[in-house]
């Protein structure tokens, strides 16, 4: 199991900037100026959030706002909207749930959880997957700081402990950085925290291998509870949170189901009544989530994602069912779910067809599908057009379905059929200025040039970078007597040392 924790220090600062933009006219904005949040606790006005300006003067939550506002003259206060900062962390959650993984909840007040068991591979894998969250996230004005682990107690308490903004745990390493966390970090109640603390405990390791009947008896179940969830000795079931609007067939069963067929067939089954409810919307399917309800209360999930828009039960059926391998039923599975996370305008096109007809064009969308869910999508690509003249920033990468760009490459001169990520350097013998190599080196094989056409003369894009102004490479197509072909360049003109270092180097290879 593989949790992610992303937390939200300043959550309800950060969703007022976003809701009320810059202060009043006259004030300071937010930003700079001290700003606190204040809840009523009786008689009482205490400080609920706070800004980093108010913090770096000394305030600090809980204090109260009397005393807050003696502290800094100037300061800004607003009232404490929980509410609505709950209803915003909700809808944070989906957001994370169409885009990240199918068992997302909240973590009130300040965070969301994420079971990303099998989910991360889709996002380039785990770090990948929370520095995106991350930068996402900042994107947005909401500051924030996520780690994995492999449990929920984990990763809560990892993500609120580490100052850095992306932490991730290995598998089986989430024990040994527990033991060394300060018992708040374990979801208790701040006041058995304080009793442990002037008993002793300080950190979890001071608990962990303690007799656990006396401290029970006193502190009640809840701290061997959040303990034993913290370590994964106890399951913690995530609520997955559901949109209102979303698209789904659900299936309740009056036995536990977990035989591999079973599970395939209820599959297809709820693969087809969604179809059906897609073709009623105008909607094909982008990324669906199969969930399986099992009777110890926990959920596990299937996410597969489509190139486009798709409402193809057969096609469907099978992408999930390759997944299938990744569940464990344990004692059974009393209910399944499939969600359309995220569906798009579904687009039918008329086929004519006739003798006189060409062949259609080979459908792959089938399977790059497949590819996707098996190796990640970001593993996936073709590629694209670029209008420049200089070789390497000729070519982008886009996704397999993406419309044509419109864009083709000019056919002055013939390319190669594989061009190398990075030109490699090479070890010549040529005359200068304009003539081929009579050999070379590359990879440690000499290599003796047969024919060689060229040069080729290509200038750097002095508007993108002033280095480039007058850099020149001279390029030739050469043949060794192996029949290999090679395409090698010159930096500089071979004559006047501010168009390069006069230093050879090879850039692709012809088929």
């Amino acid at each position: 199991m593989r949790v992610v924790s992303l937390f939200l220090p300043d959550w309800p600062i950060d969703r007022l900037r976003r809701v009320q933009g810059a202060a009043p006219e006259g004030d300071a904005p937010y930003a700079e100026a001290p700003l606190i949040l204040a809840q009523r606790a009786g008689n009482r006005r205490l400080i609920y959030a706070l800004n980093d300006t108010a913090r770096a003067a000394g305030l600090k939550p809980g204090m109260a706002v009397a005393q807050a506002q003696a502290l800094v003259p100037g300061l800004t206060i607003r009232d404490a909207t929980l509410a609505e900062d709950e209803a915003a962390l909700e809808k944070l959650g989906l957001w994370a749930l169409r885009l990240y993984a199918p068992l997302v909840a909240v973590d009130a007040p300040d965070g969301i959880v994420i079971d990303a068991t099998g989910a991360a591979h889709l996002h380039g894998g785990e770090e990948p997957m929370l520095r995106d969250m991350v930068e996402r996230l900042a994107e947005a004005g909401v500051w924030a700081r996520v780690a994995m682990a492999d449990s929920w107690g984990a990763a809560h308490a990892f993500a609120r402990a580490s100052s850095k903004p992306v932490l991730v745990v290995p598998p089986g390493g989430s024990a040994a950085l527990l033991q060394r966390l300060p018992l708040g970090f374990l979801r208790l109640p701040r006041d058995m925290v304080e009793q442990l603390r002037r008993l002793g405990f300080e950190r979890v390791a001071d608990i962990a291998d303690q007799p656990r009947a006396p401290l029970a008896q006193r502190f009640g179940p809840l701290l061997h509870q959040r303990l034993d969830q913290a370590f994964g000795r106890r399951r913690e079931p995530i609520e997955p949170a559901r949109a209102p609007e979303l698209i789904e067939a659900h299936r309740q069963f009056a036995e536990p189901i977990g035989a591999p067929e079973t599970l395939a067939r209820y599959t297809g089954k709820l693969t087809d009544a969604l179809c059906e409810l897609l073709v009623a919307r105008g909607v094909g399917v982008r990324r669906l989530d199969l969930l399986f309800h099992r009777v110890d209360g926990e959920v596990q999930a299937i996410r597969i994602g489509t190139a486009k828009p798709n409402r193809d039960a057969r096609r469907l059926t099978r992408l999930l069912c390759d997944r299938l391998e990744t569940i464990d039923p344990r004692f059974g599975v009393e209910a399944m779910r499939l969600c359309a996370s995220l569906v798009e305008p579904f687009e039918t096109r008329q086929v004519l067809s006739s003798l006189l007809d060409e062949a259609p064009a080979a459908d792959v969308i089938s399977l790059v599908d497949i590819l996707a869910n098996r190796v990640g999508a970001e593993k996936l690509y073709r590629f694209a057009p670029v209008e420049s003249d200089v070789p390497e920033r000729s070519v982008m990468r886009i996704a397999p379905a993406s419309a044509p760009t419109g864009k083709t490459w000019p056919l002055r001169q013939p390319r190669p059929v594989r061009l190398l990520r990075r030109p490699e350097p090479i070890e010549t013998m040529a005359l200068l200025p304009d003539h081929p190599p009579v050999s070379f080196s590359w990879r440690g094989v000499r290599r003796r040039v047969k024919r060689a056409d060229g040069p080729e003369r290509i200038f750097g894009e002095w508007w993108k970078r002033d280095a480039e102004l007058s850099t020149v490479r001279d390029y030739f197509r050469v043949e060794d007597e192996q029949g290999e072909r090679f395409w090698i360049f010159r930096s500089g003109d071979g004559e006047h040392p501010e168009t390069g270092t006069q230093s050879w180097f090879l850039h692709g290879i012809f088929g």
